[in-house]
Parts: structure tokens; C-alpha cells; sequence
């Protein structure tokens, strides 16, 4: 018996964008694409992604250098950073590349489904980890050390400043608590992407939600990755096992509860757990834009199967082989 013989492009209303079920179908997807990724190619991405964020990372800091707006409008100065920053995350959905936080909520989504393994969940994990931390570092000594990008007095007295308030004045739960609300809003901000179904609406439903976790000041485990060791070169008052202790762990953890929880269990049990899926057989959703821009690089790995016989389409929490020279309604 087919549920739902309407294919996946067809959207409900008049807007122009997925519904929160078929978002959490492409992200599923997506889910799949990165788990059978080779850990060669996930690192890579993940290095993609840790520059790219670097990107934004500088543009705030290079904002951040300005004496008089810190003194006497530290509101204004937080609007400018958190509208120029999203720029790195936006560049890292529409190109594809790998950021741990994102993935936390995508394995999340696909464990869930039993899509996914919970084994391939945490390579995907610390490959993203390290591969974002690789690219970040990489940025931040090659590009802005060496390339000389923070100079003047006052830029590197405001970087070092901005590090002491990142880990030297909140406690460790409240940097966990932070980074709960972190990573919440910036896979809202990845699922907002994704629903959206053209460019502009794309930068739209990424920037928003950014921004406003930079406005308000939360930690994001990447972006600290730029963030701290630029702060710790331009003079910090603490060192690298203070930040691991205080900083990175708590973001971490929170980040993972946020992307995790909040976002990839949560929407999964609304809109998929003891849910009638849609019948999505004989669409070849895995080649569509979203899940090729949110999965990422194509390269299998040793999960590489045939792809005449690969089995991504879902229907119901089963899988089943495509036919693409059957109508959906032929296939029972």
C-alpha cells in the first residue's frame, strides 16, 4: 500500500520550501551521504569547514577592534559582529563542507531513524572534530599570524580581551548552558537553510539565527577553535589546558546537547517518530540539491555500495532499492 504517491519537490501551501517533515527526510539523507563517507574525505571537509567558519571568526575580530563603540555603545558593536559573522556558516551549507555542529544534529537524526550506526556516528564526530580543529589552527597561523592580519595595539589588545571574556569570566556550567543555546540555533539555522529552496532564502534562514547567537554571546566548540588560540597568541591570561578544561569541553558537551537534543531527537520525534511517511520511491532525492549541499562530498569510502542497489530511499523506517523506470504508485 503506498502512503503518499506525491513526490518530495511538491511543497505545502504557497511557500516556497520544504515542509519540517520532508527537511528531517533530506536531512536523513544527508545522514546517510556522511556516514559513508571515507574518513580521508570527511577530514578534508572538516578542514573546509573550519576555514570557512574562520572566515566569519576574522570578520568579528577585525570589528571588534574598535575602542570607542566597546566603551560606549557595546550594544551597537555586538549587532556588527553578530550580522557580519554568519558569512563563514553560510559559505559552509551552500558549499557543502563538513562543521561538527551540524553534524551532531544530522548522525543524531539518522541514529534515530536507524539509518545510521552509532559507530559511524562518532567517526563522523571526532573526524569533524579534528578536521575542524586542523583547518581552524591552519587559518589562524598561516593566514592571520604569519599574513600579519591583526597588527595594531589595538586590534591585539581587543583579541586577547575577547578571549578572557570567553573563558576567563563565565563559570563551566555556564559556558555548557551557552553552548546548549549555541548549537540549538545554529542547527536551526542549518534546518532553516535547508527548507529554504533558492539562494537568497537560503543566506536568509542562515543568518538570522547566527547572528543571534553571536549577539547574545554563546559558545560555538568551532568557532572558540579560532577564536581562543588567536586570543592566546595575541596575549591571553590563560593557556592551552585552561581553555581545554574551561572552555572546550563545556561547549562541546552543550554543543552536543543543543545540535543533539534540542534539535536533531526533537524534531525527529515531532515530525517522523510513529509518523505516516510520505512514499518518496522512484524520486531520486540523494542526486537533489539539498541532500548533495547538506550531505557533502560524495566520496563512499568503504561503505561504498552499488548504486543501482544503494537503498536511500525511506519510506516508513524501511528500505527500499529505487527503480527509476517505475512510477511511485507501481511500487508496493
Amino acid at each position: 500500500m503506498v502512503l503518499n504517491s506525491n513526490p518530495i519537490h511538491n511543497v505545502s501551501g504557497t511557500m516556497d520550501c520544504w515542509t519540517p517533515q520532508q527537511t528531517v527526510e533530506i536531512m536523513t539523507l544527508a545522514s546517510i551521504k556522511k556516514s559513508r563517507m571515507s574518513v580521508a574525505k570527511c577530514f578534508v571537509s572538516s578542514m573546509y569547514g573550519g576555514m570557512l567558519l574562520s572566515f566569519g571568526c576574522t570578520f568579528v575580530l577585525a570589528v571588534n577592534a574598535s575602542p570607542w563603540f566597546a566603551t560606549n555603545a557595546p550594544g551597537v558593536l555586538a549587532l556588527i559582529r553578530a550580522l557580519v559573522f554568519p558569512v563563514g556558516l553560510i559559505m559552509i551549507v551552500l558549499t557543502g563542507a563538513d562543521l561538527l555542529t551540524s553534524n551532531i544534529m544530522l548522525m543524531v537524526i539518522g541514529v534515530l531513524r536507524r539509518k545510521v550506526t552509532l559507530w559511524q556516528l562518532c567517526v563522523n564526530w571526532v573526524v569533524s572534530f579534528f578536521g575542524n580543529l586542523a583547518g581552524s589552527l591552519f587559518f589562524m597561523a598561516i593566514i592571520v599570524h604569519y599574513g600579519n592580519i591583526f597588527h595594531t595595539p589595538a586590534q591585539i589588545s581587543a583579541t586577547a580581551t575577547f578571549g578572557n571574556q570567553k573563558v576567563l569570566d563565565p563559570a563551566w556550567h555556564e559556558i555548557f548552558l551557552r553552548g546548549i543555546a549555541c548549537n540549538w540555533l545554529v542547527c536551526l539555522a542549518v534546518i532553516l537553510g535547508t527548507m529554504s529552496r533558492e539562494v537568497i532564502s537560503k543566506m536568509a534562514g542562515i543568518e538570522f539565527p547566527t547572528a543571534t547567537f553571536i549577539a547574545c554571546g554563546f559558545d560555538h566548540v568551532v568557532a572558540n577553535f579560532f577564536f581562543i588560540p588567536t586570543a592566546m597568541w595575541a596575549g591571553a591570561d590563560f593557556g592551552v589546558g585552561y581553555y581545554i578544561w574551561k572552555s572546550l569541553i563545556p561547549s562541546l558537551l552543550g554543543n552536543i546537547v543543543g545540535g543533539g537534543v534540542f534539535c536533531g531527537a526533537g524534531y525527529w520525534y515531532l515530525y517522523v517518530h510513529d509518523e505516516e511517511m510520505p512514499d518518496y520511491r522512484g524520486e531520486n532525492v540523494l542526486e537533489g540539491a539539498e541532500v548533495s549541499e547538506l550531505g557533502g562530498p560524495t566520496g563512499l569510502g568503504p561503505f561504498k555500495k552499488d548504486r543501482e542497489n544503494s537503498e536511500f530511499t525511506l519510506r516508513n523506517g524501511h528500505h527500499a532499492s529505487m527503480d527509476q523506470s517505475r512510477r511511485p504508485e507501481e511500487m508496493v
